[in-house]
């Protein structure tokens, strides 16, 4: 039986941002078949346009088999495929996963879509494929593309693959910020706030520039922006990349002194420390954590980073811009973490 809505596939459907989306368009008139793995949690029934198909992204056949599942319920119609599905990895190390899951899985997908009448293919990507820009500066979607760890240099190749192996597909590439929530969620961010809370020792110290800052954004913005871009479809060239983000970021500094006025009621000192010499901190509490410890040696170089975004081509596009502001919204997470630490920590994936 076929859909008389207009039909769109989400991929990675039960994670942070993939059971939003899939509401989200359900609300706006659109028939969602969200593709996720078996024993993930799957998002919520309460939508009756929104149908869960088990696809794992790194088998062919799974994946041609639910694609077959959405061909036959839609006439082979798809007005938008939203790819999320992608491995992620915050330590710094490489793996075969970047290659099976998002590359090669985003790959598959495409060759088992051959034959649909596909409308756009969005692609999620990140705003860390670009070089850092300085502080005072914003980054355009032309501006040079540098990968410093593996995670974006997979979403690099991935969308190279799509430009150059999928050339015909109308494709779109979200290159996203972090992205938080109304309890912290974005790793750094989170990290951050944990070591000033337990006034933790190298929460005084930092290897960069403390003016620099990274672009961050809500979640209920990177969703809103997916469904503009959904919206959009028609009037969005091939190939379009757009970034989505907070055009000024706070800078670390801006962010210390911000969380620790919140929790102790002052604003908290930061002290330079050299890079080598935090390579070999960081190294040392690395293996004496067994591995475990977030802060890890390649992140020192990075720490100067600074992305600011412009996001003139979103406005232009989508007509999006962000609700939120982090400096502003700090105060909702800080309470949340107040309010119950244990909870907190465990949202953030913090426990001991």
């Amino acid at each position: 039986m076929s859909t008389q809505r207009p039909a769109v596939i989400v991929t990675g459907s039960s994670g942070l941002l993939g059971q939003p989306v899939c509401e989200a368009l359900a609300h706006r008139g659109y028939e969602v078949f969200g593709f996720d793995r078996v024993g993930l949690p799957e998002p919520p029934k309460a939508n009756p346009h929104v149908h869960d198909i088990e696809c794992d992204i790194t088998s062919y056949s799974n994946v041609r088999a639910a694609i077959e599942d959405v061909r036959r319920r839609t006439d082979g119609k798809l007005a938008s495929v939203v790819h999320m599905a992608a491995y992620y990895d915050f330590s710094g190390e490489d793996s075969d996963a970047y290659e099976a899951i998002t590359i090669h899985g985003t790959d598959r997908l495409l060759n088992a879509l051959d034959g649909f009448e596909l409308q756009q293919f969005i692609f999620t990507s990140t705003m860390l494929v670009h070089a850092p820009c300085e502080p005072g500066q914003r980054i355009t979607e032309e501006d040079p593309l540098l990968a410093k760890w593996p995670y974006p240099k997979s979403k690099i190749e991935t969308e190279r693959l799509i430009r150059e192996g999928h050339p015909s597909v109308r494709s779109v590439f979200l290159r996203v910020a972090g992205v938080y929530t109304d309890y912290g969620r974005q790793p750094t961010l989170v990290q951050q706030i944990k070591r000033i809370d337990e006034k933790d020792f190298q929460s005084y110290f930092f290897p960069g520039d403390t003016d620099a800052g990274q672009s961050v954004v809500h979640l209920d913005d990177v969703v809103d922006a997916i469904i503009a871009t959904v919206e959009n479809r028609a009037k969005i060239e091939a190939k379009t990349a757009i970034l989505i983000g907070e055009p000024d970021p706070p800078s670390y500094e801006a962010l210390q002194d911000a969380i620790g006025q919140r929790i102790h009621g002052e604003d908290w000192t930061t002290l330079y420390v050299p890079k080598t010499v935090a390579k070999v901190g960081a190294a040392v509490t690395d293996k004496l954590s067994g591995g475990d410890a977030f802060i890890k040696p390649f992140m020192v170089d990075m720490a100067d980073d600074h992305y600011a975004l412009d996001i003139s081509r979103a406005k232009a596009l989508l007509g999006w811009q962000p609700k939120h502001r982090l400096i502003d919204h700090l105060p909702k997470i800080l309470d949340a973490l107040e309010k119950n630490r244990s909870q907190w920590l465990r949202l953030n994936g913090l426990e001991s």
